[in-house]
């Protein structure tokens, strides 16, 4: 009778937590739902731009599932592979074949060297080409590709939970009722939460930036101080973020109960996998995900070298993120006082 009393009890517990009947059946739905359209999505093909080839070479390649552009000028080439548009130009260089790789995805680099290779062996056998990289190096390892997206999303997440629990915390504790019995307001309490939450943020921000670099030795091409902003910003985001859902939060379980539905969609569009491998209208739930932009930067700035005017549009998106959430933490809080 006790196993049955306690069995009922707990049931019932569960029929009326809403959030965790939806956690327990509809977020895993959700999860793998998102992983079929992002691993079942279209084939990646390689981006080429030819200069000066022969017409054989450049047919061979669009037959080899890529997708090639011709140019006549050799300078129109290389800007576009500056801007992202192509993986690779292979040209002639002292009537050799050369090819420049992109550089930033080493497993894009091999996928292109292989095929190029390939294409140059079956047409012109005995032909070495010339390799040269805008981009990273021929030692790039894989994690240098994705360390800098690793470095946002730690930030993110660590940043994330920390924020939620403790202004739980400070809610069911009684803190936050007794301080705003006072004559505070709103807006000031979310600034000197936030200033104060942020203090541990930018230590943090810093320790992960300064550990993946300078210990870990991931690629590095940019200035670590555009690493550090960055950082601090996608923290800035979870920061708020996290504030804000713990609102609507009763205990630290239903904070977690936010990871899978918050958190762990970002992860599939924050460039950990190939977003032009998913159908386009799939690509652009990416825009509104502040881990997409935070990323992008980071991995421009760690591998491209970019500079401020290359990330600043990242910038402003995030610091936008940040902004909204701060005022919709102050809208908030009406629910525990009216001012």
């Amino acid at each position: 009778m006790r196993i049955r009393a306690l069995a009922i009890r707990i049931i019932r517990q569960f029929v009326r937590d809403k959030r965790t009947l939806a956690l327990l059946f509809l977020a895993p739905l959700l999860i793998l739902t998102l992983m079929k359209l992002v691993f079942n999505g279209n084939a990646v093909e390689p981006n080429i731009g030819v200069v000066q080839i022969p017409s054989a070479i450049v047919e061979r390649l669009s037959n080899s599932d890529a997708t090639v552009t011709t140019y006549d000028d050799p300078a129109a080439a290389d800007e576009a592979m500056k801007d992202g548009d192509l993986d690779a130009v292979l040209s002639l260089a002292g009537g050799k074949p050369a090819i420049m790789l992109e550089g930033s995805d080493p497993s894009t680099s091999k996928m292109v060297l292989l095929l190029l290779q390939r294409t140059m062996s079956a047409e012109a056998p005995g032909v070495a080409p010339a390799v040269t990289y805008l981009h990273g190096s021929a030692d790039m390892a894989s994690f240098d590709y994705f360390g800098p997206v690793l470095i946002g999303f730690f930030s993110f997440f660590f940043v994330f939970m920390l924020a939620g629990v403790s202004f739980l915390r400070e809610r069911t504790s009684g803190t936050l009722e007794r301080l705003l019995a006072t004559p505070i307001r709103r807006f000031e309490v979310v600034l000197g939460y936030l200033a104060g939450f942020g203090l541990f943020t930018l230590l943090q921000a810093a320790l992960i930036a300064w550990y993946a670099i300078d210990v870990l030795g991931l690629y590095m091409d940019g200035t670590i101080w555009l690493v550090l902003l960055m950082n601090l910003l996608l923290s800035l985001t979870a920061l708020t973020l996290g504030t804000l859902l713990s609102s609507f939060a009763s205990n630290e379980f239903q904070i977690i109960q936010f990871i899978p539905l918050v958190v762990v969609p970002q992860v599939f569009f924050s460039g950990l996998f190939n977003l032009e491998s998913m159908t386009p209208w799939l690509q652009q739930l990416s825009h509104i995900m502040p881990l997409y932009y935070g990323a992008d930067a980071m991995r421009g700035i760690m591998i491209r070298g970019e500079s401020w005017g290359d990330i600043q549009l990242d910038i402003y998106v995030l610091l936008g993120f940040s902004t909204i959430f701060a005022l919709l933490n102050i809208l908030a809080l009406k629910k525990h006082r009216s001012i």
